[in-house]
């Protein structure tokens, strides 16, 4: 190919690649209906934690944090050390004074929530105090039977699990990291820590149902398992007693003691 046909095409190229990448790597805004929808049930917004997390029965969380700082960026951590941004929705942020404001009034306000391929970064308010003192909450999504984040926020934290799920029986509930405590509030289970220094928290839960649904089906193998034992050894004991009633079973030893073969006496 020539060069007057080469640039034309190298042009395009480049046009092609900048205008992805641009959508790619760079940030974009979040849509107001997904910052404005309604969130599941009513915030928790006087919780007396630094990090607050309501887990619900579909795989969402809805936390609240108490923020030090006029930034947050939120994301999701994989198995290589990247980042991954978190979907996020139902935004609110709740001045010191007590007066909410959703996210488009963020924006409106001077604000940011701006969403790139590897975190949801969020700006508050140009009225919000520089010292911090208010709180963010949104909505996202989980995992079923476990959540996990990196810790946005420093100090107490609270989890508070879908009812009638536990925590306490190894290996079906993990809690991480450790120095926790677990208080019941009706059908649900509260998981507090006063302080937390590691990078992540993670809890692994399960329903009460789960584990007579284990207990039934692990019965249910030992069971069978004890029927299959019998079943050989009554099959053994059958060929045993066939052998011996066609004279196959002869102590051989105690012929030879008895009466050793020639020469060997």
């Amino acid at each position: 190919m020539n060069r007057r046909h080469l640039l034309p095409l190298l042009g395009l190229v480049a046009l092609v690649l900048t205008s992805g990448c641009a959508g790619f790597f760079g940030s974009q805004p979040i849509s107001d209906e997904q910052l404005d929808e309604e969130p599941p049930s009513p915030y928790v917004w006087d919780n007396g934690v630094n990090a607050h997390v309501t887990i619900t029965e579909n795989a969402r969380f809805q936390a609240v944090y108490r923020l030090d700082e006029t930034r947050m960026e939120l994301f999701r951590r994989d198995g290589f050390g990247g980042r991954n941004a978190i979907p996020v929705s139902a935004v609110r942020y709740r001045y010191p004074n007590g007066t909410v404001i959703t996210g488009t009034e963020l924006v409106a306000r001077g604000g940011t929530i701006n969403r790139s391929r590897e975190r949801v970064s969020v700006r508050l308010p140009a009225d919000a105090p520089s010292d911090g003192g208010g709180r963010l909450a949104f909505t996202s999504s989980s995992t079923p039977k476990r959540f996990s984040l990196p810790t946005f926020v420093n100090g107490s934290y609270a989890v508070v699990l879908p009812p009638n799920r536990r925590v306490e029986v190894f290996p079906f509930g993990k809690v991480n990291p450790g120095g926790y405590e677990v208080a019941s509030a009706g059908d649900q289970r509260i998981i507090r820590w006063d302080s937390v220094e590691a990078d992540s928290i993670s809890v692994q839960f399960y329903l009460q149902r789960d584990l007579l649904i284990f207990g039934g089906a692990a019965a249910g193998l030992a069971l069978v398992g004890a029927a299959g034992l019998l079943y050989y050894k009554r099959r053994i004991d059958a060929l045993r007693e066939r052998r011996e009633e066609l004279g196959l079973d002869v102590d051989t030893d105690d012929e030879f003691r008895d009466d050793p073969p020639p020469g060997m006496g």
